[in-house]
């Protein structure tokens, strides 16, 4: 089992070093934009109050961390938790002039930071980078205070069968974008590997209760092209 985390953490590892600089643009360009809209709901969800703390898990370019610190008036503060380090500088840069931000360079399944200390725990199409994803959701639990809650917004199943056809079908036509792009394919090949072997809306549900949650619930977005799983650590 360690060798093979070890391999995926490698593989990830090389396709954000690919993908770091052009980001934001082939996530706009894939998603039609759309993603916007899906974090927006997911911190809408969240529906944050002023002075909580949140910590970002996968957090990227920092657009989660920035949103949030906007839905409360910049009056609270975000940790972001990045494990690639093209993706972390790239994402520190971006909103280095927001003080509210503190920075880690590490991995989901080992947060070198202590428990109990945030209201929120959140990823953003990171879980199925996961090497680990039980180890990750015990990792949530403990840093996270008691009452607190984790959101994860993923790729997930479509449940209409003819929007299914119709996603597949375009699915298809990612990774020659990408190679368009940023001048490589398999960064997106992968994309649309590692979407079609993620767990369904059920499934992760199921994982997120063996791992400790409660009121476990999720809500599907745009047909199930992503959900929004909750849960709570009472």
């Amino acid at each position: 089992m360690k060798n093979i985390n070890q391999s995926k953490n490698k593989q990830v590892d090389e396709v954000f070093n690919t993908v770091s600089n052009k980001y934001d643009l082939m996530n706009d360009l894939m998603s039609l934009g759309i993603h916007r809209v899906w974090k927006k709901r997911l911190v809408n969800w969240m529906n944050p109050k002023k002075g909580d703390r949140l910590i970002d898990v996968a957090s990227g370019t920092g657009d989660i961390a920035k949103l949030y610190l906007e839905t409360i008036q910049f009056q609270g503060d975000v940790t972001c938790v990045e494990p690639n380090r093209k993706m972390f500088s790239l994402g520190k840069k971006n909103l280095k002039h927001l003080e509210e931000i503190k920075w880690v360079c590490s991995t989901a399944e080992k947060l070198p930071l202590k428990s109990e200390m945030f209201d929120f725990y959140c990823v953003s199409f990171g879980m199925r980078n996961f090497s680990n994803i039980n180890h990750s959701l015990k990792e949530a639990r403990r840093v996270l205070k008691r009452g607190g809650r984790i959101l994860c917004l993923e790729f997930s199943k479509v449940e209409n069968e003819m929007l299914n056809t119709i996603y597949k079908f375009y699915s298809r036509s990612i990774p020659q974008l990408g190679k368009y792009i940023t001048g490589k394919s398999e960064p997106y090949e992968y994309l649309i590997d590692s979407i079609e072997k993620f767990h369904s809306q059920d499934e992760l549900l199921e994982i997120f209760k063996k791992n400790g949650f409660e009121n476990v619930e999720y809500r599907n977005l745009s047909g199930g092209i992503v959900a929004i799983h909750s849960g709570w650590k009472i």
